[in-house]
């Protein structure tokens, strides 16, 4: 299966958010919004206008905000959180661990603009340790949809499900790039099958790997691109199975690869099917400030470093064979 990318028609996928989360809140009127005095860059105007006694704003106090969803929860509400990645996770991290997590409310944060959304206003506001953070939670869904349609798929899933779930929201536009293929918890989605090499993506980075898998596939190398929207828990028969047929992998993601997607891969291959690897992402240090293209670029999470990572995979393999 190989899918085509609407390369010139790109969307901000809080858009698709706000759409479905209203959605929601008019089908169940258990739906609450909580925010940090973020109602803007949250996209939650039109929830406040509809739904104005569901929509509760607790100020730039965000460990607070998280305590206040779990108790919505536990009155039988479904709350979602929603304030920029890097202050929900950072800010409220221990709120997660044992208001959320421990006592695995059925609450929905929501990380909005994560990444190198925030690209001029610095590491401060860069969220790119999230999944790293998380990733140590038990009971926690982590979730990255990578296009509308994906986080619409995402939104409801995590509405139909009873427990903790985390959700990166992105704020820099996409292309859609899961036509097509259903959206499944807990499960990789293959966009592009191949048997030479597979890309491993997620979230704002699925773009760049299909147009490096279209680029190898023009110099005759077939890459199996796997999108992993479901972080956590990690679909370890993609991974082995990639592992097994390919023999080689290339992870990238718009987070650090020190206890990221790449090594949460890595954790999985090194354990039952060790093969060569290369983890494209933020590596061991602050990001500078620069818009979000210029971070990509400078991090190595873009289709041309993609690329030479699975030439240098290839050509190891070569020369060993």
């Amino acid at each position: 299966m190989t899918l085509a990318i609407a390369a010139h028609e790109l969307h901000d996928c809080r858009q698709a958010f706000a759409e479905t989360l209203a959605e929601l809140a008019e089908s169940d009127p258990r739906t609450v919004a909580v925010c940090n005095d973020s109602i803007g860059s949250s996209n939650l105007k039109n929830f406040q206008r509809r739904f104005p006694d569901r929509l509760i704003n607790v100020g730039i106090a965000e460990q607070n905000m998280v305590g206040v969803g779990a108790g919505l929860a536990g009155g039988g509400r479904v709350p979602y959180v929603c304030a920029a990645a890097p202050f929900l996770t950072g800010r409220a991290l221990e709120q997660i661990k044992a208001d959320v997590a421990y006592s695995r409310a059925n609450v929905k944060l929501c990380a909005m603009s994560p990444g190198f959304a925030y690209g001029q206003l610095g590491p401060t506001h860069h969220g790119v340790e999230d999944f790293a953070w998380l990733r140590t939670l038990p009971e926690l869904t982590i979730l990255t949809p990578a296009d509308p349609e994906e986080t619409r798929e995402a939104l409801r899933w995590a509405h139909s499900y009873d427990g903790p779930v985390y959700l990166r929201i992105g704020r820099t536009k996409v292309p859609d790039v899961t036509p097509h293929v259903p959206f499944r918890a807990g499960r990789a989605a293959r966009l592009r099958d191949g048997d030479d090499i597979t890309l491993i993506c997620a979230g704002t980075t699925v773009p760049a790997a299909l147009e490096a898998a279209a680029r190898l596939a023009a110099d005759g190398v077939h890459a199996r691109v796997l999108n992993f929207s479901t972080v956590k828990p990690l679909d370890e028969e993609a991974v082995l199975a990639a592992a097994r047929d390919t023999g080689r992998i290339v992870t990238v993601e718009e987070a650090n690869v020190h206890g990221g997607l790449g090594s949460a891969i890595a954790e999985t291959v090194v354990t039952h099917a060790p093969v060569p690897m290369r983890l494209l992402g933020v590596g061991d240090e602050f990001t500078p400030t620069g818009s979000a293209a210029f971070l990509a670029d400078y991090f190595g999470i873009t289709a041309d470093a993609v690329v030479r990572a699975a030439g240098e995979l290839l050509r190891a393999g070569a020369d060993a064979s």
